[in-house]
């Protein structure tokens, strides 16, 4: 008896980036990892989900280039990185690599939304 062939369907990240959480815990497991073409193609998946041509506006870059930069055999320069995290209303934060030499510990806090940024809960986290 003849199997039938299975149908698989094509699953895409920037479909299920519905908001700035699902944005900004996407892209913390991206860093997390530290693969940078992982990085960057997490970025692209973000980028994607807001509409690349307003993103490549916004960071002040052309649209086939970013695609391509953000693809996931892309190797963005981190001034590219950095735009286009600024672009998409999100920056990076520091954090320092765990004591035992592993990958950082991620907090939700680490990849932040501007308006975020002086929200009494962080200003809060930040005091000594």
């Amino acid at each position: 008896m003849a199997r039938k062939p299975i149908r698989t369907l094509r699953w895409d990240a920037a479909d299920h980036l519905r908001d700035d959480k699902d944005i900004a815990a996407y892209l913390d497991a991206a860093f997390e990892d530290g693969d940078p073409q992982l990085i960057a193609a997490a970025l692209g998946d973000v980028a994607r989900s807001r509409g690349m041509t307003r993103v490549a506006t916004r960071a002040g870059l052309g649209r086939e280039s970013l695609y391509k930069a953000l693809s996931p055999q892309g190797n963005p320069e981190f001034a590219t990185v950095v735009k286009v995290m600024q672009a998409l209303g999100f920056r990076l934060i520091r954090s320092p690599v765990s004591p035992s030499g592993g990958k950082a510990s991620v907090s939700t806090d680490r990849v932040l939304q501007h308006e975020d940024l002086e929200s009494p809960q962080v200003a809060e986290k930040r005091t000594p």
